[in-house]
């Protein structure tokens, strides 16, 4: 009996610890909030995690049959076991255009990132002025003696007129204003003040548009921030265009080297401007709209691990849909950019580029006839699998950024 009674209690405590790892970890990978279109219901695609209203109503078409309203829920594990209240906000339904086309950025900054520091030698001896004064790599110059700044060449030439003289340079570090003196030095051979310092105020590259907004004008990139090469920070963006690009070849990827798509700029004529370089991808407005069927956004709870497809462009031809399998979602909040794991299967795309490459990065990715996300990243030591982003961060972002835009004019 006293055997029985022991088992009893080690099998209480150890299904109450299950009951409290489960809701743990139910909690942990759902988000604390979530949008859903008139007129549908908040549902999940497994019947682990549920959702009811706080009187114990489900939320049903009726509840949310209003665009822009919120609701509290409580969402449920296994339909009985409370989680955690969650907000949920009513969205009108949100049609766009998948692009899959490629498109090259030309990215100029607001500022002046440091992207390096340098000695000088010069006749008294090795000196770091940019060190010593406190610079780091990373930081961003506004301006330089109250002057603003947004290119090598202004920086260049404020330096070399210095004669010497103490320079403020007002800085932004991790969102931070900051001010420093540097202290220009000749080199030893030189007849030109130096700071010691690289510098970059641009860059250009190739990606893939994600979709055409018709109602707005605006499109959607990526999937991923602009960074820089040697900091590895999101750029600073001031302006920039996109133009068009022609695919001249691949280089395949393979284990331990990710390969990219080869071209070039068609144009110099932009067909676009740039406007937002986020950690959710780049955006802005377009010369002209894509033609196209426009798909609905998806919800990240209506997405399922399973079959889909992407729209790419690998060669000098059209966008062409391929064969992936979401491997998995990740719900949390804070994962920006890396939601879902992504499988290519589709045996014309693996023999025309091994899997996933540079430039493919903004290649929508398509469920249910809905646009769910776009590729944003490969794995390294497996070109055939890669991250993607959820399709309604990048609507969230793009929306934000329309509202910028209108409040700016309004202004």
């Amino acid at each position: 009996m006293k055997k029985f009674i022991k088992g009893l209690s080690a099998l209480s405590i150890m299904l109450t610890i299950l009951f409290a790892v489960s809701v743990g970890i139910a909690n942990y990978f759902t988000p604390n909030s979530y949008k859903v279109t008139a007129g549908s219901n908040l549902q999940w695609n497994t019947g682990i995690v549920t959702a009811v209203t706080e009187n114990g109503k489900e939320i049903s078409t009726g509840l949310c049959s209003v665009p822009n309203k919120s609701y509290k829920a409580q969402l449920m594990l296994y339909n009985v076991i409370p989680i955690k209240t969650v907000k949920v906000d009513v969205v009108k339904e949100t049609l766009v255009i998948p692009c899959g086309t490629p498109f090259g950025i030309k990215l100029f900054t607001n500022g002046v990132v440091v992207v390096g520091v340098a000695d000088i030698k010069t006749s008294s001896g090795t000196v770091n002025p940019a060190t010593e004064a406190g610079l780091k790599v990373g930081d961003i110059i506004m301006a330089v003696d109250g002057k603003e700044v947004n290119t090598n060449a202004e920086i260049i030439n404020i330096v070399k007129k210095s004669q010497g003289k103490k320079l403020n340079f007002s800085v932004l570090r991790d969102n931070q204003k900051l001010s420093i003196n540097l202290q220009p030095v000749k080199s030893e051979n030189g007849s030109q003040y130096q700071a010691g310092i690289w510098l970059r105020d641009g860059t250009a590259g190739i990606g893939t548009l994600t979709f055409y907004n018709p109602s707005t004008g605006c499109f959607g990139g990526l999937g991923h921030g602009v960074c820089d090469s040697d900091t590895h920070e999101l750029m600073p963006l001031l302006n920039g265009d996109i133009v068009p690009v022609k695919i001249s070849g691949v280089t395949k990827g393979q284990e331990g080297c990710p390969g990219e798509l080869r071209g070039y700029f068609a144009t110099d004529n932009p067909m676009g401007a740039l406007k937002v370089n986020s950690n959710e991808g780049v955006y802005g407005s377009l010369n002209f709209s894509p033609k196209g069927e426009p798909l609905e956004v998806a919800m990240k709870q209506e997405i399922k691990a399973g079959p889909a497809k992407i729209l790419s462009t690998v060669d000098s031809g059209k966008p062409q849909y391929f064969d992936v399998q979401i491997e998995k979602i990740d719900y949390r909040k804070d994962v920006k950019s890396k939601n879902m794991v992504l499988h290519i299967t589709d045996k014309k795309l693996l023999d025309a580029t091994g899997g996933i490459v540079q430039g493919m990065s903004g290649s929508p990715i398509i469920q249910n006839n809905k646009i769910i996300g776009a590729v944003t990243h490969v794995f390294v030591n497996d070109p055939t699998r890669g991250y993607g982003i959820f399709a309604e961060n990048m609507m969230t972002v793009s929306q934000n950024n329309l509202k910028s835009s209108i409040n700016l004019k309004a202004s």
